[in-house]
């Protein structure tokens, strides 16, 4: 382990996206304890304390805690994925959208400001939600939330928290390109993680005084762990389809005739189908438990990971988000005619729209055992937490964006290293033609 830190932090470039990665990341988590003005915290904090294992509590565990505290960043990176959700949808149902996302560079920069645009406009709608549901809330004692509430407060909050998700977005934008993973994953990553000791210390408090049995933390540590390896063995686990290549006669020499495969891994999409489906559902949910209506609060209260009215609407959206997201990644009547014109042939297929049909339904069986494997991950931790009443919310969606989002930074800087060994290897060479 040292020696590999020290291959890490050897190289330069690695050495600073790294440091610039860690240090967006505090810059994040000290904006999660910067207040919103005109809140009384102390009443917030008390309302708060009966959401543990809600969504309301699951809402708080995805921003850091940012909205337990009603800090600046209390909308945290929701909006913008929802954003990315509608932009995404739009790319396969209105063709405008979808000749953008054709265009290469160019169209990626039209879609992502629009992207920008939409998460604004998200932050605001949620905003005035938010601020409009705190005025009429107040702690166990009677006391009022928002001491003296009005449209200025409403305004002052919807610009406060705008501002506050389009900082996040930036930071995440920048740490895509200037640092190491995918910036918007470690901004959900840094707020669940950030969760983990408090809970552990509570667990422990609990476990003093008696309240939380030994056997129940042992059982609950051993299915963490056991859930962790098969997180880890599916997200590495793939089918590696047989690929040959015919020979050729290019001059006097031989040209071909090798064999490789193309990897198609079970889970395709990654940690993208839970969050994705988390944000859906959060999006109502939320403003629901702001707004004091005897119907909606009773939506409300089935809305929990504990329910199966919401454990089915989660696993139908994942498995929705495994396939669309899927399709719109890999595409197998490109990945055919790649193939093919590269002298490639899968044994015992023709090239051509074959290919495509044979890829197209292997990569359907595969995407159906991953949606299998992300909705129990997603949602047998979780009912079987809610059976031991722990006093904090850990679940299998948490647990897998926290694996799968460090499996991808770690694969991030292995290729990094990678590529810094092959032009170790390049340094000092000497190429040379064939005359000398």
């Amino acid at each position: 382990m040292l020696a590999t830190l020290h291959n890490i932090f050897s190289i330069a470039e690695l050495r600073r996206r790294i440091f610039f990665t860690l240090m967006m990341l505090a810059v994040y988590r000290v904006g999660c304890h910067v207040p919103t003005p005109g809140v009384n915290a102390q009443v917030l904090a008390s309302f708060f304390e009966g959401t543990q294992g809600t969504l309301l509590g699951l809402v708080s565990a995805f921003t850091g805690g940012a909205l337990e505290r009603m800090t600046i960043f209390a909308l945290g990176i929701m909006p913008y994925i929802s954003a990315s959700i509608i932009l995404q949808l739009l790319t396969v149902v209105y063709e405008p959208v979808a000749r953008l996302s054709k265009e290469g560079a160019a169209g990626r920069r039209v879609i992502t400001r629009w992207t920008r645009y939409g998460t604004i406009l998200l932050s605001v709608v949620q905003g005035a939600g938010i601020a409009v549901g705190l005025q009429s809330m107040t702690g166990p004692a009677g006391d009022p939330v928002v001491p003296y509430p009005g449209f200025g407060f409403i305004l002052l909050t919807v610009i406060t928290l705008t501002a506050g998700t389009a900082f996040i977005m930036w930071i995440g934008e920048q740490v895509t390109e200037r640092g190491i993973g995918n910036g918007i994953s470690l901004i959900i990553f840094a707020g669940i993680v950030a969760n983990i000791p408090a809970a552990l210390v509570n667990s422990i408090r609990l476990f003093k005084t008696g309240a939380l049995p030994l056997f129940t933390l042992i059982v609950i540590g051993l299915l963490m762990v056991a859930v962790i390896m098969f997180i880890i063995f599916m997200e590495r686990a793939q089918r590696r389809v047989p690929i040959h290549y015919a020979k050729r006669v290019v001059g006097m020499r031989n040209l071909g005739g090798q064999s490789s495969h193309l990897p198609l891994k079970i889970n395709m999409s990654g940690v993208i189908p839970p969050i994705f489906a988390s944000s859906i559902i959060m999006f109502p949910a939320t403003v629901a438990n702001f707004v004091d209506v005897a119907w909606v609060q009773q939506a409300a209260a089935m809305m929990v990971p504990s329910h199966w009215l919401y454990n089915l609407f989660f696993v139908a959206f994942i498995v929705f988000f495994c396939y669309f997201y899927t399709a719109v990644t890999f595409n197998p009547v490109d990945v055919a005619e790649n193939v093919k014109n590269q002298g490639g042939y899968i044994p015992g297929i023709r090239p051509g729209k074959p290919t495509s049909e044979y890829l197209d339904l292997v990569l359907s069986r595969l995407t159906f055992a991953g949606a299998i494997y992300v909705s129990a991950v997603c949602v047998l931790p979780t009912l079987l937490i809610g059976q031991f009443n722990l006093p904090f919310y850990f679940g299998g969606t948490s647990l897998l964006i926290v694996v799968g989002v460090g499996l991808d930074t770690a694969s991030q800087i292995e290729s990094h290293l990678i590529s810094r060994s092959y032009e170790g290897f390049m340094r000092g060479a000497t190429i040379r033609g064939r005359h000398g």
